[in-house]
């Protein structure tokens, strides 16, 4: 069993009386301080007909609070020579900021204020406002992207409606569009509250008097209601589901994708280090063999989505030109077969493990990543300190371990397949 190495400085969590889960990481070697607030909501807690709610607030929480001004929640920050951004996932949505470490309060004061203080400031200009540019970004990123509704497809046919992946994080655009602004206040009401977040400082304080500042700025927000942890039931696939989808690109991509574990599933390394062997870098057997030695793809690549109440295994390949689709498919196919069917070689296996350890720490050394880290194993584990442990869940695993995973679950029957080919009606 390999030693693996340990944060070399302590992690401590603490809760307020409103909920609000503390997490403090002092690491004093550089005057910076990395704040990251997650919020346990993602698109998975919207409803069929009102998806991109929470992709929406991540826009509308820029744009002030009661005691910060429309556009000086950047310009603070930007001043104090600090970068702050946020983002939005399935499960979750995180805000950030890196400052200089004498600037740690005006950090706290900004996300206190629109965690306790943005209803006050939302008014129907500023949510219309938002609304185009988040409807804008749809039409920029999803509709008129070359392959831009095919990950957004490929989980529809995963995940049948109603379940909670089966929307875009995104959302739909007719659903952005009616979308009200009561109905935004009270998403904002139930989801964005103490008892739903967790706040990490990761950098050069001193814990005590942070946690005082903290306890000064975000203490008195009122705790929310209880809320129930989303649950949604997954049935198998009843068969393998294809679809053809025409698009305005130049050359085909075939996607296929098979449910696998959650991320919060102690089974969930096994098909991440499966999919890292198989396309991880040049030197893996399907790039080898697709791309050098048959000549068929320009890429390929394989990723088990990190989601919290199911997982989705995909490979993902684009064909070179004048090849048929199909015959990428075959091999494909034959490279899943060969996994379900016999073990890894240990050298293959080994690559990939190393691959992991190497992102891993190469992460941990990043201080913005890091907090987002500790922010991660709180929400989903209530344990903090899990960061010094993730990468052991990988040490152990055998080649029989993947096996077994991939003879369980990558199998034809059980698949999603979508083409993607060059729409010519308009050439």
């Amino acid at each position: 069993m390999i030693d693996l190495p340990k944060l070399a400085h302590p992690i401590e969590q603490r809760t307020l009386d409103n909920g609000l889960r503390v997490v403090l990481h002092p690491e004093r070697s550089l005057p910076l301080i990395a704040i990251n607030l997650w919020y346990h909501v993602g698109s998975k807690n919207e409803r069929p007909g009102r998806s991109g709610f929470a992709h929406l607030f991540e826009h509308m929480l820029f744009q002030g609070s009661q005691h910060v001004g429309t556009n000086d929640h950047f310009r603070f920050v930007q001043q104090a020579g600090g970068v702050a951004n946020g983002s939005t996932a399935g499960d979750r949505t995180n805000y950030y900021e890196t400052l200089p470490s004498q600037f740690l309060e005006l950090g706290l004061w900004l996300e206190s204020d629109r965690m306790g203080y943005l209803l006050p400031a939302m008014t129907e200009e500023k949510f219309e406002n938002q609304r185009s540019v988040v409807m804008n970004e749809r039409r920029q990123r999803v509709d008129n992207q070359p392959y831009g509704r095919a990950f957004e497809r490929l989980f529809e046919l995963l995940y049948a409606e109603p379940h909670p992946y089966h929307w875009p994080v995104i959302g739909y655009m007719d659903d952005i569009a009616a979308a009200t602004l009561e109905e935004i206040e009270e998403f904002f009401r139930t989801h964005y509250v103490p008892n739903n977040a967790v706040l990490t400082l990761a950098g050069d304080f001193e814990p005590a008097a942070a946690y005082e500042a903290i306890k000064c700025y975000f203490g008195e927000i009122e705790r929310g209601g209880e809320l129930e942890p989303v649950r949604a039931d997954l049935e198998p696939l009843a068969g393998e589901i294809r679809e053809v989808q025409y698009d305005r690109v130049e050359l085909a991509r075939i996607y296929m994708a098979f449910h696998a574990p959650s991320l919060l599933s102690d089974d969930w390394p096994t098909a991440s280090l499966l999919a890292s062997a198989l396309t991880g870098g040049k030197s893996s057997p399907l790039y080898q063999d697709l791309a050098y030695e048959q000549q068929l793809v320009q890429d390929v690549s394989a990723l088990v989505f990190p989601t919290e109440i199911a997982g989705a295994f995909a490979i993902v390949a684009t064909a070179k030109p004048g090849v048929a689709i199909e015959r990428v498919e075959a091999a494909l196919s034959a490279h899943l077969e060969r996994a379900a069917t016999e073990p890894l070689p240990d050298a293959e296996l080994e690559r990939a493990r190393n691959r992991f350890l190497t992102s891993y720490f190469e992460q941990l050394q990043n201080l913005e990543n890091r907090a987002d880290l500790l922010s991660r194993m709180t929400t989903y584990h209530d344990d903090p300190g899990r960061i010094d442990t993730e990468a052991d869940r990988y040490v152990g695993l055998t080649a029989a371990d993947l096996h077994e995973f991939a003879a369980g679950s990558l199998l034809p029957d059980r698949r999603v397949v979508l083409h993607v080919v060059p729409d010519r009606t308009d050439r």
